[in-house]
């Protein structure tokens, strides 16, 4: 079983001073998939993935990177892993095909610097700027292209469409998809469900340092809140939205207008404005830590 887990995390705790960071994750990552690692900002992602390359040491739990346990021998671990940091800093006055060739000297110079200038092309990465007159975004890319040019078994991405425009965000998206194909796995951390959506095959959602849920992306949809404004060309009775399953008003304006809170899917809301002479409709998707909010409320108070 352990051969057919890139990665594996068991009872993994670590704590800074008095804040418990991480309380018991417990990971099972299999090879050649492309897992989501989905939680609120301070949720715990950026110290587990730090942990799987030994960069910070768990105060108890085991860890398995591709079969190899990171603290007995982390080297063989990152010379297996494209890593994306959080953030990635680099000396100001390297230009950015200095930063990859320091890359790949670490490396042992072991890269197709013909699918480096492919990925630069493709993400529209200028090699000659220096490091410290790139926007966030185009810093985003350089650490985008340092984790796939050594066409690793092993991604660990830590939010990697940061920053990025949604037509690049779609291009990153391709290049890990490309990247599976071709026989890596993909673990990413994101406090995005729509990126997740897009991505994932799988999606561990972490809160507070343990992980509450292990879902496919298509069970998020019962869990996502909407807020719908919606205007009317004319006043109506919008009560009866309210009574449709999983909706609710959150502010009420005259009969020409409501903005509505919807749980779950849309597809009876959207039949039942059908009939009715709407205006104008508008989604908006709460933060995720709105979401943990509410799914948490629920849950306590089904507990009581």
């Amino acid at each position: 079983m352990s051969d057919e887990m890139a990665i594996i995390t068991d009872g993994l705790r670590k704590s800074y001073g008095r804040v418990q960071a991480l309380r018991g994750v417990n990971l099972r990552v299999k090879r050649g998939e492309i897992f989501g690692f989905l939680g609120p900002n301070g949720a715990g992602k950026t110290t587990t993935i730090r942990c799987m390359l030994d960069l910070i040491r768990p105060q108890a739990g085991l860890i398995r990177v591709l079969g190899i346990d990171p603290q007995q021998d982390p080297v063989a671990v990152r010379s297996r892993v494209g890593y994306l940091p959080g953030e990635l800093n680099l000396e100001g006055n390297m230009n950015t095909d200095e930063a990859l060739h320091y890359f790949a000297d670490l490396r042992g110079n072991r890269i197709d610097w013909g699918f480096v200038r492919e990925l630069a092309q493709r993400l529209q990465v200028d090699l000659k700027m220096p490091f410290k007159n790139l926007s966030k975004g185009n810093k985003q890319k350089v650490g985008v292209m340092q984790a796939l040019m050594p066409r690793p078994p092993l991604l660990l991405l830590d939010e990697p469409t940061s920053g990025l425009d949604p037509l690049m965000q779609q291009e990153v998206y391709r290049l890990l998809k490309e990247a599976q194909a071709a026989g890596s796995t993909v673990f990413f951390s994101s406090h995005i469900i729509s990126e997740v959506e897009a991505l994932a095959e799988r999606v561990a959602i972490i809160r507070e340092g343990v992980i509450v849920e292990e879902v496919r992306p298509s069970q998020l949809a019962s869990m996502t809140m909407r807020r719908v404004h919606v205007r009317f060309r004319e006043p109506v009775d919008w009560a009866s939205l309210t009574q449709l399953e999983g909706v609710s008003a959150l502010s009420k304006g005259d009969a020409t207008h409501v903005t509505l809170q919807v749980e779950g899917e849309m597809d009876k809301l959207i039949k039942t404005l059908a009939g009715l002479p709407v205006s104008t409709l508008e989604t908006e998707h709460p933060s995720l830590e709105d979401i943990f909010l509410t799914y948490y409320r629920s849950e306590k108070a089904e507990a009581h």
